[in-house]
This record gives structure tokens, sequence and C-alpha cells, in this order.
């Protein structure tokens, strides 16, 4: 036996595939029984053309075994095995892939569905281990080898014995230090929650020896230890299965397990595609946001599966970030992985796997919105807001895919969706209106939602701060354009009243200009058309509403914000008009104090609030006396 180098240069090589490339320690395992998945997938093809191996499917097994004392992690197969040479290629050439080279030459055949590409993962166990062995024996040999290394140094290759055929990986586990345990590579319940995290859809049972303590048969107080075999894996991925021959139940038991709700989803979402990107997707629409979904701690993300084994927790781009609530998976046997077989090279196949994801999800909304119009409202109460910043994002991008899913309150308190309030619009009505708002309860109050509504136009109560930017995003629904019903343009009057308040606020000219200064802060006052029963309100003059503002204001780094240009509009119909007609001719300055009485009130019906609640108390009791 003479001690070779590895046939690469392996110092600074191995250095980088124990060091470098894999993010994380614990994906030893997962490689490892890929690995050995692999081994078996080479017999049992083989088997369906050579005679000699009689073994059916069912008799193909993975074997984990821990010796603490000896600090040892053995993994097993029954599989193809190695012989000395296959040893002296695969495990003495980093990045030799024998998986590779068997895909590749058996590439038309169907069968084969192998999981190892690079020939790097063997390697891995180096980030845990100090020495590894390999004894190998190939189906039908009568001779086995073990290969030996403690790493960069170099390796052996010897001859051994070895009972059965296939192949046997023994990891001698490093010692613990201050910042990493090693030793819990020993424990059973970590090998556990590694196979259920990464390997739990190998296609052969990962059989564990564990002890047990059971009571003496006839005895009610005395115990035995005995030994158990376990399988740790589920072999048979829930999304392989057709949704014809899966039920609800199954599918809520797999979500509330394997996403850690305690919620059933409000939907669940199944997609196979094949052809420029080959996939299967499960995905589900929980039916409450997570505790921290509207934070900055949320991750979204599919788990990414390559032919059942999870190289990705949380792939983000695979979803856009308004669809973000989905949880699921894709798994795909045609994924272009990077080396470490931990993220995807982003390529072109990625983004048709996303758009088409996109799409179907899309698609499922759209139908639950028609079909579960309940269960779309109760979706929408936790996700909706997340909908419209989408159609507000990246310039509108998204509007189309989004803006028959976004759902508004009337003024009635039911949901609507644009098409509709489109639908159900008054004859001549040519434009959506909307009120812009904290609650709905301040919104049901305003003067302008009352002048609206009592021409019977419906109008929508936008309350979430996202909303009006992003009905400005959209532009328009169809033909029709969004108006803010406290907007200064908002123009309900017909061409008669037009002209009568031109010529009202024309002659009243020197009257609200003094009333404008008296106030302050306010770009106009003027007499309007648009009121009904109210006295005054306030509207906004140009694109920037008040609401706009103070969402605005509230924002980190909201220095330079400008100001939205107030407008106090005046009731030319009501009796309060012609008491300031008269303080004019004969006492501006008490006028000057209406003024701000008015504009006051203007704010509270608003629900601005007063800057100066003192002096308005001030000037109402002086007003009373």
């Amino acid at each position: 036996m003479r001690k070779k180098q590895f046939k690469t240069e392996s110092q600074k090589l191995l250095d980088m595939m124990i060091n470098s490339i894999y993010t994380h320690k614990e994906i030893f395992l997962r490689e490892l029984i890929s690995n050995a998945s692999d081994a078996i997938d080479k017999l049992y093809f083989r088997s369906l053309t050579d005679k000699s191996v009689t073994l059916s499917k069912s008799d193909y097994a993975i074997w984990l075994k821990a010796d603490k004392n000896a600090r040892t992690l053995t993994i097993s197969d029954n599989g193809c095995g190695m012989t000395e040479d296959e040893l002296e290629t695969n495990l003495g050439t980093i990045a030799k892939s024998g998986s590779f080279d068997f895909k590749r030459d058996n590439a038309k055949d169907e069968e084969v569905d192998i999981i190892g590409q690079f020939g790097v993962g063997f390697y891995s166990a180096f980030m845990v281990a100090n020495r590894i062995t390999v004894k190998s024996k190939p189906f039908g040999a009568d001779t086995a080898f073990i290969w030996e290394s403690e790493g960069a140094s170099g390796y052996t290759v010897s001859e051994c014995d070895k009972e059965s055929f296939g192949t046997e990986i023994t990891l001698y586990i490093k010692e613990d230090t201050e910042d990493e345990k090693y030793s819990e590579y020993l424990e059973e319940f970590r090998l556990r929650s590694l196979i259920k995290k990464y390997s739990d859809y190998i296609r052969y049972p990962i059989k564990i020896e564990v002890e047990r303590k059971k009571k003496k048969e006839g005895s009610e107080d005395e115990y035995e230890t005995v030994r158990e075999v376990e399988i740790l894996n589920s072999m048979i991925p829930i999304w392989k299965k057709s949704s014809s021959e899966t039920t609800e139940e199954e599918y809520a038991s797999f979500y509330t397990d394997k996403f850690y709700d305690y919620e059933k989803p409000i939907r669940v979402i199944t997609q196979h595609s094949e052809g420029s990107a080959t996939y299967t997707a499960l995905m589900f629409i929980p039916s409450h946001a997570p505790f921290n979904y509207y934070t900055k701690d949320y991750e979204k993300g599919l788990e990414l599966y390559s032919s059942g084994v999870m190289i990705m927790e949380k792939c983000s781009d695979l979803l856009p970030d308004y669809f973000s609530f989905v949880k699921g998976l894709v798994d795909s046997q045609d994924l272009s992985l990077n080396i470490s077989r931990e993220m995807l090279q982003h390529d072109r196949q990625l983004k048709i796997m996303a758009k088409t994801i996109e799409k179907k999800i899309a698609n499922e909304l759209a139908k639950m919105l028609k079909d579960s119009r309940e269960d779309y409202e109760k979706f929408f109460d936790a996700f909706g807001v997340q909908l419209k910043f989408g159609l507000y994002s990246d310039y509108g991008m998204h509007k189309d895919t989004l803006k028959d899913l976004v759902l508004f309150k009337s003024k009635d308190g039911k949901y609507l969706t644009l098409k509709e309030y489109t639908e159900g619009m008054k004859d001549g009505q040519s434009a959506i209106y909307y009120a812009s708002g904290e609650s709905e309860a301040k919104l049901s109050i305003l003067p302008q939602v009352e002048a609206v509504s009592s021409r019977g136009y419906e109008v929508l109560f936008l309350t979430d701060e996202v909303d009006e930017f992003a009905l400005k995003m959209l532009g328009k629904y169809g033909d029709f354009e969004f108006k803010n019903v406290t907007a200064e343009a908002l123009d309900l009057a017909t061409e008669d009243e037009k002209k009568k308040i031109g010529d009202a606020n024309e002659g009243a000219k020197d009257m609200l200009e003094l009333m404008k200064d008296a106030i302050g802060s306010v770009s106009a006052v003027k007499f309007s058309a648009n009121l009904t029963k109210y006295p005054v309100c306030l509207s906004s003059e140009g694109d920037l509403s008040v609401e706009m503002e103070r969402v605005l204001k509230r924002m980190p780094g909201a220095e330079g914000v400008p100001e939205a240009k107030v407008v106090l509009e005046i009731n030319h119909s009501h009796p309060i008009s012609e008491k300031l007609f008269k303080l004019f001719a004969e006492d501006k300055e008490t006028l000057k104090k209406y003024a701000k009485i008015l504009y006051s009130e203007a704010c509270l019906i608003g629900g601005v609030g007063v800057s100066d609640p003192k002096e308005f108390a001030e000037l109402i009791s002086e007003l009373m006396i």
C-alpha cells in the first residue's frame, strides 16, 4: 500500500472545497446520501437488462450508523459499488463525477434520474471529519477495496474485507471546538432533522438502528433495551402524486407540518410543466399572514428540489415580491446547479420557471376571486396590501397582472373590484371616484363623499397607505380615470352651476383673498358648487393630496417632502355665505375670525386635525358672547 497524491493541484483545490464552496457544514450528509442513491440507481438500471441482478426495488436501502464512543458516522448502501480503478478515478480525482458520466452515457433513457453532477460533494465530508474511509465492493466481484484519506495530504487504496456489495463510508468526526460542535452529527435527533430537511424524498429507504426501552413481555414495571430499525425518510414526495390521488386533508397535513402553520391553507396550487423548463410545483396560499410578514425580517421564496433533494430552502427568485405570501416548493431534474449544489445559476431556465409560476399563481387567484368570493376576501384581508404594493412598484410594470385582483371597500362596506365598480357605474359617469384617509368611519363623513354619493355615484374608500399611490400609478382603468373626491378639480357641477360659481368667485375676489390671508395656511379660498348640506370642506390642488402628504411624511428620510396645496371650499348655497358677505361689508376683523373658524371646522370634518386648538376654542367662545 502506497500513499498517493490527488490527481489535481490538491492542496489548494481541496481547501477550497472544504472551506469556500459550501455555505453550511450540515449539507455533507445530503451529499453523501445523494451519492448513495445514485449508486443504487445505477445497479437498479443495470437490473433492467442484466438478469444476474435479482434484487427488486424494495431490496435497496441506505443505512446510517453513529458511534459516539468511536466518534464515527457511517453511511452505507447496497448499490453498484466501485472497483479499485473507480475508487482511484472518482475519489482520487477531485471534480471527477462517475454519476455525471453515467447520466451522459444513458441520457436517452427515461429511467435515469441521477442526482450528482460535479464530483465534489463527497469532499464536503472533510468539513466535519478529519479522516474518511470508503470501503466498496462492486456487484458480482469477489474483492473489495478501501480508500482512506485525511485530506489534502493524499490517500491510499488497498484490498479489504467486505462481505456484501455496495459502498460503506465512515467519517471520523472532528473534535468539538469553541466555535463548532461537531458532536451534533453523532446525535440521532440531529441526523433525523437533516434527513427530513434535505433528503426526505430520496426514493430509497434511509434506515437507522436505534435503541428503545420496551416493557418486558408479561411484566408491568420491567423494561428491556431492544434494537429497532427505523426508516427516516418519506421516499415518495406528495407533489409527485397526481392531484386526483391526493386528498385535501393530505395536502393540508403536508402544509401544516412542512411550513409550521396552525391553519390549513386557503388554496392549494399544483403545477407540472414540461418543455423548455420541466418542473413540478406544489404551492399554498396561507389563510392568514405570518406575524412577521410585513416586516423586513420576512423572507420570501419557494423550497427548491433537484430530483427530490432539497438544494435551497428559500429560492426568492421564483416568486415576485407581490406574491411573496405563497409557500411551497419546486422540483426539477433540469436545474442548472452551481458546483456546490446550493444555489442556482441565474440563467434563462430559471427565468422561464419564475414567469410560468407567476402566471399560474395569478390565474389561481383570479379563479378563487370568481368561484370562492368569501375565501378570496379572507385572503385579501391578509395579503391585499402586498398586491397593491405590486401595482405601485417598478413604475407600474405589473399592473396588467394585478389590476383585476385588487379590492377596495365601497361606502357600504362591501369589497369591489375595479371591474365591478365600472360595471355598476351610473349612466353618464365619467370617472372612478375614491376617498383616501385613515379609516372608513372618517371617510364616510367627508362632505365630498356625501356630495358624490348624492348624485348616485359610488365612492371607493382607500384606507391603506399605499392605495392612492397605487391608483396614481395605474392611471386609468379601461377608459375611466381615477378622481379623488377631495381634489379641488372634482368638477361635479353642471355648466349652469359652473357659470354661477365662477361669477360668484369673481365678484367676491377681495373677500376671499382677505379670508385666505387671515388663515395663512391655504393656497386659496373659494365658493364651490360641489357641496350640498355641509358649509365648508378642504380640497387639495394638484396631484399631491393631503393624505399622500401625510403618508410621505411618516416615511423614513421624509425631509423635503412637499406640502399639499390646500383649498378651503365654501358652500355657496349655505346660509353661512350670506353671513360672510355681510361681515365683509361691516366688520372685516370679525370676518377674519370667521375664516379661521371655518378652516378649523373643515379640518375637523376632513380628519386633518386643528393646528391650534387653543385659538380655535377662544374664537368660538368670543363669538358666542
